[in-house]
């Protein structure tokens, strides 16, 4: 059900976030949600606000007549009030192994692998993802596949790592990627880029994740993803996770 508080504004805070705070301080101390830096940098209090998801530490109580209104992040079981649980999602993101892997050791002396500022700059805009889940929640393909479809989120984090030039498992991530549920359930709907609350495009990166699947496409790609099967056998995260 949906409880409405009224929230005098001249003793709050200009924040969607600080409401929240005024009320479960002031008004109702069992109302549950998560919050952490207030920043627009953890991605704790991601919601659904006035129909749109986004952050409650970064969005505005714009003054209107209208109530506004405030649900967990839509198509998630909810753990109590405005808490989603992200099981699901956290899940997926240690189903695409997001760490640098590599297959040569670094050489006697060596302290960390090195890339050009050009290779460096492929990563931007993906590398800030602060997993909050706004993009992967307000997906109508998650909706519908979510124990198969992986989202928005975690898609433009696999592509992260494809496009790392000190990665050096690329063929094995594209050839994990490239599968009907996983990958190609993503129809374009842009949801996900409108609602990114850093300003991302994780669509853009899904139709680059795309096109280097066609491109680099082998014959033996469903015996490289059972090699990657059985040497993950018996972990709690990585490839083939289920």
């Amino acid at each position: 059900r949906l409880q409405q508080y009224d929230v005098d504004l001249t003793t709050c805070g200009p924040m969607i976030l600080d409401g929240l705070v005024k009320i479960k301080d002031e008004m109702d101390s069992t109302l549950a949600f998560r919050r952490s830096c207030r920043e627009g940098i953890c991605g704790s209090c991601a919601m659904n606000i006035n129909g749109k998801n986004g952050l409650a530490c970064l969005l505005y109580i714009e003054p209107s007549a209208k109530a506004i209104e405030i649900q967990p992040l839509p198509h998630t079981y909810v753990v109590k009030d405005l808490i989603p649980d992200l099981t699901n999602f956290y899940n997926h993101y240690k189903a695409i192994e997001p760490w640098l892997k590599r297959k040569e050791p670094k050489a006697k002396g060596q302290k960390e692998f090195l890339q050009s500022k050009d290779d460096r700059a492929k990563l931007d805009g993906m590398y800030e993802c602060i997993l909050c889940a706004c993009c992967m929640t307000s997906c109508p393909s998650y909706w519908w596949n979510p124990e198969y479809y992986l989202g928005p989120a975690v898609l433009m984090q696999a592509y992260r790592w494809v496009a790392d030039s000190r990665d050096q498992f690329t063929e094995e991530r594209l050839a994990w990627v490239n599968d009907t549920m996983k990958l190609y359930r993503c129809h374009g709907i842009m949801n996900c880029t409108n609602c990114c609350p850093k300003g991302l495009d994780p669509a853009e990166a899904i139709v680059h994740l795309k096109n280097e699947c066609e491109e680099s496409y082998a014959e033996n790609w469903k015996s490289v993803i059972a090699g990657e099967g059985r040497k993950n056998a018996g972990r709690e995260s990585g490839m083939m996770y289920a």
